[in-house]
């Protein structure tokens, strides 16, 4: 990986530029592209940030990531046009948060992709921590920084403070959103395998749907 000025990464990226913080932020339109597996591969490198009120702003960069392709995939919560209170967020307009609550214990944080009424989902499964790492050792009540912190789903959300209520947070403003920063992912630093945890998927389990850098430290360990 190499940082450099122009964003490029993929045509469907577009920023608004905020002037106030001065951050490149994704907008809508990058989410409402068609390919879920594209999207999923595009977030590698870019930032997930979180500004609550009286807090400290925390940021993470994206490490890990995984496709959930909608309607014809069974490891999707909305498989075969499923569709409950909990998961009507996920047929809204791409480029909101769909965040659930996985064994009664863990928060985790999904960005929804595409048009209306197609449920794509793109799971964050790992960041890198880079901002306001005093304040994630504080949430994750931790004293040292090591992988433990951001390296997986429901502990990225403990330390950047998501939880299910931030389901339906547009993510392009307060209090939750999405950077560039400049980072260029090569696509050779992109590994695909199987997503972690859907063995009841049948014929969708063993897809290359999760998306990872090479050689990051911060990549969760299944």
């Amino acid at each position: 990986m190499k940082n450099k000025k122009n964003f490029d990464f993929y045509p469907f990226g577009k920023f608004l530029y905020n002037a106030a913080m001065k951050k490149y932020i994704l907008s809508r339109d990058f989410y409402l592209h068609e390919d879920v597996l594209a999207i999923s591969q595009a977030l590698l490198g870019k930032f997930l940030v979180t500004h609550f009120t009286g807090s400290t702003l925390t940021a993470g960069m994206i490490v890990e990531t995984e496709a959930y392709y909608g309607v014809e995939d069974r490891a999707c919560h909305a498989f075969n046009y499923r569709r409950t209170p909990r998961t009507n967020i996920m047929y809204a307009l791409g480029g909101v948060s769909y965040v659930y609550l996985c064994y009664g214990l863990h928060h985790l944080f999904n960005i929804i992709t595409a048009g209306e009424d197609v449920p794509h989902a793109v799971l964050i499964r790992a960041v890198e921590p880079v901002e306001g790492i005093e304040q994630m050792l504080l949430r994750r009540k931790m004293r040292d920084v090591g992988y433990k912190l951001t390296a997986g789903p429901g502990v990225l959300t403990q330390a950047l403070g998501i939880h299910t209520q931030h389901t339906g947070s547009l993510l392009t403003e307060n209090p939750i959103w999405i950077e560039d920063r400049g980072v260029t992912v090569n696509k050779r630093d992109i590994i695909a395998g199987p997503r972690i945890g859907i063995d009841y998927a049948k014929e969708h389990r063993d897809m290359p749907w999760r998306f990872l850098l090479r050689n990051n430290p911060w990549i969760s360990k299944p």
